[in-house]
């Protein structure tokens, strides 16, 4: 049921990017009050959302206060600094450090989309600031449990969404187009894998999810603001929803290498190649991973830890490397015990693989104590049967 309430608020999330084009005039779309399509504003910000998606946070947030002292009545450099906080998050849901700030700036990004409103009730930019902000406001609520408040953001994200009813996608803006898209797509998707959503998505209209596909592969291509969010979306499509990985690897190998330092998309980047088996590739950005966590990069900590010490140590062991594989496989252990995560298939399969190597070189004690923890976090998937058959072998040997 958790699973199906955070698609949900995804979908909440995605539907207030498709704005209504009916009804908007050429006056509303370029005035000077509209900053998405404004071209010098889109200069002004470049370097700080290259910055903001490298996980240069410093560097982005100074310019995005500079454009807050420019723009001070405007919802966009509130939105922008909170989207700023929102990735320090991604990289690891559980630490909440940030969560304050980030609520700060969406209220300070309400506050001025409310007062835009006001002034015109047409105004696109208005409804979409004000939708979004309380939409990622209802995802970090979610994230948290706090689920009264996450449902009374959504329910005000949902009264300023408008679904556009022109079908022209000549005249839709490239940023709206993506919401568009995503809708088209996830509208269909949902429901036709998750049957309790359905009663939900009756309310909205009928997505179509190849044109959905489609808008989302425009956005990519076109869009300024909302570019590296299509292109995440389109990896997660690709390996989850179509499970098609290998359509999913060359768009996120195109974000690892234009954002480096961005841990989630190289964590990303990095699970792809293990499941598609590239170990060359995957060796040497798992690396880079260990060498950012060990220097202390923004984002990189345990949970990506997790992951390349776990790849590093299968690399090791399929050149017959024991001794190495079992220092990075003791490394995966430490970074799962410290997130308290202990049902994971990395910590899993490291503990499978420790304490055959300790059988093997007849450790027996230290066999134990792996297929021990083995068999306890588990399941008949991930080992506890042969867990389960070392114990009982062992009842025979001393601890010595």
């Amino acid at each position: 049921m958790l699973k199906i309430i955070q698609l949900f608020l995804l979908i909440i999330t995605i539907i207030p990017l498709i704005l209504a084009q009916e009804g908007i005039s050429e006056k509303a779309i370029y005035g000077e009050k509209m900053l998405l399509r404004n071209q010098m504003v889109q200069l002004e910000t470049a370097n700080a959302m290259n910055d903001l998606y490298n996980f240069k946070f410093e560097s982005a947030t100074t310019q995005f206060l500079w454009f807050k002292d420019k723009y001070p009545t405007h919802p966009l450099p509130y939105f922008l600094l909170g989207l700023t906080e929102w990735w320090k998050i991604m990289p690891n849901g559980d630490i909440t450090k940030y969560d304050k700030k980030f609520i700060a700036y969406m209220d300070s990004s309400l506050i001025f989309a409310h007062n835009l409103y006001k002034e015109d009730k047409d105004n696109s930019e208005a409804s979409f600031f004000l939708s979004a902000a309380y939409a990622f406001k209802a995802r970090l609520h979610a994230e948290r449990g706090h689920w009264t408040r996450a449902m009374n953001n959504t329910r005000s994200a949902l009264s300023y969404m408008r679904l556009s009813e022109k079908k022209n996608e000549e005249v839709i803006n490239p940023e709206l187009m993506f919401g568009e898209g995503l809708y088209n797509y996830y509208s269909v998707w949902l429901p036709a894998n998750y049957p309790l959503v359905r009663p939900i998505m009756a309310f909205f209209k009928k997505g179509d999810k190849n044109k959905g596909l489609e808008l989302i592969k425009k956005t990519a291509n076109n869009a300024y603001y909302t570019r590296q969010e299509a292109l995440y979306f389109l990896v997660r499509i690709y390996r989850y929803e179509e499970e098609k990985p290998a359509l999913a690897l060359p768009i996120a190998a195109s974000l690892y290498q234009s954002y480096p330092d961005n841990a989630y998309f190289q964590r990303m980047y990095a699970s792809l190649l293990f499941s598609l088996g590239n170990f060359y590739e995957l060796e040497i950005v798992s690396k880079s991973i260990m060498d950012k966590i060990k220097l202390e990069y923004a984002g990189y900590e345990e949970v990506s830890g997790r992951y390349a010490s776990y790849y590093l140590g299968l690399a090791h062991q399929n050149r017959g490397q024991i001794n190495d594989a079992e220092i990075y496989y003791k490394q995966t252990l430490a970074f799962a015990e410290k997130l308290k995560v202990f049902d994971s298939f990395y910590y899993l399969s490291a503990l499978r693989e420790l304490g055959r190597f300790a059988h093997t070189r007849k450790d027996y004690k230290s066999a134990k104590y792996y297929f021990a923890k083995l068999k306890k976090y588990g399941s008949k998937k991930n080992g506890t049967k042969e867990a389960k058959e070392r114990l009982k072998e062992y009842r025979r040997y001393k601890d010595d």
